[in-house]
């Protein structure tokens, strides 16, 4: 059996509902950070198998949007990583529901 577009582009939408799902349900903030690492990995699978099957050979511009998007994801989990560490050591929980920074 051959792996053609539309196994990487079903496998890429069944992460993405999963990721979405987890961002949308969870009330603790690492496990939504998780979940939205999920959604952008889901996106790097649909980009690398669509330069892989369309166009013509030797076309990289999928990997080269998939870098970025791995560059970017790292810098974004850095920072909120940061954020949610001094969110814990201000308010003691990283509950979704608890925290208000809008009101002390």
């Amino acid at each position: 059996m051959e792996i053609t577009l539309n196994h990487y582009m079903v496998l890429s939408a069944l992460l993405f509902c999963i990721g979405l799902y987890g961002t949308l349900s969870r009330r603790n903030a690492v496990a939504v950070l998780i979940a939205i690492e999920i959604m952008l990995n889901s996106v790097n699978l649909a980009l690398v198998g669509m330069s892989r099957y369309v166009g013509e050979r030797g076309l990289v511009a999928g990997q080269i949007f998939a870098v970025f998007i791995i560059t970017v994801a790292a810098a974004e989990a850095a920072v909120a990583l940061a954020m949610l560490i001094a969110i814990y050591r201000a308010r003691g929980t990283i509950n979704i529901d608890d925290i208000n920074l809008m009101r002390w």
